[in-house]
C-alpha cells in the first residue's frame, strides 16, 4: 500500500495486527505539504531552508511534554517497526532523528540515520563520516567507550528537514528547525545526559552508541532503490523509551518519494545558494526523482556570459558532494519537466564545449556503480545553456499564435 500510494496522499494505518499503535506514512510526501507545514509557498522553500541554516534560533526547553506521558523499559518488538523489502536484514527505523553532544557539551548535532533493530534493546545504525561520526571519534579520543544519544520519532516536518540539512558542524539542527517553525519548537530533556528531543515527539529512546562494539548493518534499500552493501557499524543500546500514551509510529518508505524529498530539499537549497554566488541569477534547482532525489541535479540560470554555465556546474558539485550528474539550463527551461530538460540538451549542448568529466571524485556510497568502500565516482556536468554567440531567436521554441 505504501508503495502504491507513494508520492500521493499520506496514509494512516489504524488496525495493525498484533499492535495497538497506529502507523503514519507519507506525511512529507510532497513539497506542497512541506511548504504548508512551515507556512510558505513551494517557491519559498529553498530560501526558507537557507535562512534557517544561516540564522538558527535556539528553541525553548520545557521539563515536560507529550513525549514524556509514558516511560517504559525498552521492548522494541512492541513497536510496529517495519521490514520494508524482501532482502532487508530486519525491521528498520527509517524516519528517526538522532541527537548527540560532544563530551564537553558544547556541540549538539541532530541527524537522520537508518536504524536496524537487532533485539528488544539493541540497534545498529549507519553512521557516514559526517557530524555524528566526528562526535563518536571525539569521544573515543577522550577514552570513552560509549556516546549517549537520544532518538526521536514522529516529528514536525521542519525537524526532519533540519536534521537532513548541511548545517555546519557546531550548529544545532534544532535551532535550524526552530527558525523554520517561527520559534515555536519546544525541546525536553530525557534521561540524565542532558540530551534533548522535541517535546511533542510521538516516541523517543534514551540510548548509547557502544564505540568498541560493531555488528553487521544491511543490506538495506536506501535512496537509490537498490540494496546498499553490508558494513560493520556500531552497536546501539536502548536504555529507556518515552512516548505519548496513544502515540503514532511515523514510518517512511526507503527509496520512496518522501525519502527523496526530505533528503534532497535541504541540498537543493544549498545548491541554489552556492550557484547564486557564482552567476547573477538562479531561477530553480531540482534534484530529480529519477536521480534518486540525490544523484542528479538540474539548475536553471539566467546566463550573462559564456562561462556562467561551467561556473554553475562547479558550484553545484561543491555544494552537494554526493551529486553525480549535473545539467545547467537556461531560465526558460522548467527544471521539473525532464522532457524540457532533454530538449535543452538536444538543442543547446555541443559536447566538446559543454561536457565536463571529473574522474575519481568523492561521490555517494549509495551509488552501486561507484566504489562503495571509499565513495569515489566519476562525475559528469552538462552545460546545456544556449551559446551567446548566436541570436537568441535560434533557440526559442516556436509558438502558435492565439
Amino acid at each position: 500500500m505504501m508503495k502504491e500510494r507513494d508520492g500521493g496522499k499520506a496514509l494512516l494505518f489504524e488496525n495493525i495486527v498484533g499492535y495497538r499503535t497506529e502507523v503514519l506514512s507519507g506525511m512529507c510526501g510532497t513539497k506542497h505539504r512541506l511548504a504548508l507545514a512551515i507556512e510558505k509557498t513551494e517557491a519559498q522553500l529553498h530560501a526558507a531552508v537557507n535562512e534557517a541554516i544561516d540564522r538558527p534560533i535556539e528553541p525553548k526547553v520545557a521539563n515536560d511534554g507529550p513525549v514524556k506521558e509514558a516511560v517504559d523499559s525498552p521492548k522494541l518488538s512492541s513497536i510496529p517497526i517495519l521490514t520494508h523489502y524482501e532482502k532487508d536484514l530486519g525491521p528498520y527505523i527509517a524516519s528517526g532523528i538522532v541527537s548527540a553532544k560532544s563530551t564537553d557539551g558544547t556541540i549538539e548535532n541532530v541527524s537522520i540515520h537508518r536504524m536496524l533493530v537487532l533485539d528488544d534493546n539493541h540497534l545498529t545504525m549507519r553512521i557516514v563520516p559526517r557530524h555524528l561520526y566526528a562526535l563518536c571519534r571525539m569521544a573515543k579520543e577522550k577514552g570513552k567507550n560509549s556516546l549517549d544519544i537520544a532518538i526521536a520519532i514522529g516529528l514536525h516536518p521542519s525537524v526532519l528537514i533540519a536534521a537532513a540539512s548541511p548545517a555546519p558542524f557546531g550548529v544545532s539542527e534544532y535551532g535550524v528547525a526552530n527558525a523554520m517553525m517561527n520559534s515555536s519548537l519546544t525541546l525536553s530533556e530525557i534521561g540524565d545526559s542532558g540530551l534533548r528531543v522535541p517535546a511533542d515527539s510521538e516516541l523517543a529512546f534514551e540510548a548509547k552508541i557502544l564505540l568498541n562494539k560493531e555488528v553487521d548493518e544491511g543490506p538495506f534499500v536506501d535512496l537509490t532503490g537498490t540494496y546498499d552493501i553490508v558494513r560493520k557499524q556500531p552497536l546501539v543500546e536502548v536504555t529507556r523509551v518515552y512516548h505519548r500514551r496513544e502515540y503514532i509510529y511515523q514510518a517512511l518508505l526507503p527509496g520512496g518519494t518522501e525519502h527523496k524529498i526530505l533528503m534532497g530539499l535541504p541540498y537543493e537549497a544549498r545548491i541554489f545558494q552556492a550557484v547564486s554566488g557564482t552567476v547573477p541569477k538562479v531561477k530553480s534547482v531540482n534534484l530529480t526523482s529519477g536521480g534518486c532525489g540525490w544523484l542528479h541535479a538540474v539548475v536553471s540560470i539566467d546566463k550573462q556570459t559564456e562561462g556562467d554555465g561551467k561556473n554553475a556546474l562547479m558550484a553545484t558539485f561543491g555544494a552537494h558532494p554526493s551529486v553525480k550528474h549535473v545539467v545547467i539550463v537556461d531560465a526558460d527551461i522548467d527544471v521539473a519537466n525532464l522532457q524540457d530538460v532533454e530538449w535543452a540538451i538536444a538543442t543547446r549542448l555541443q559536447a566538446d564545449k559543454g561536457l565536463v568529466v571529473i574522474p575519481n571524485a568523492r561521490g555517494s556510497s549509495l551509488d552501486p556503480s561507484a566504489n562503495q568502500e571509499d565513495g569515489t565516482t566519476t562525475k559528469v556536468g552538462i552545460d546545456a545553456t544556449r551559446t551567446l554567440k548566436k541570436p537568441i531567436e535560434k533557440f526559442a521554441k516556436a509558438r502558435i499564435p492565439e
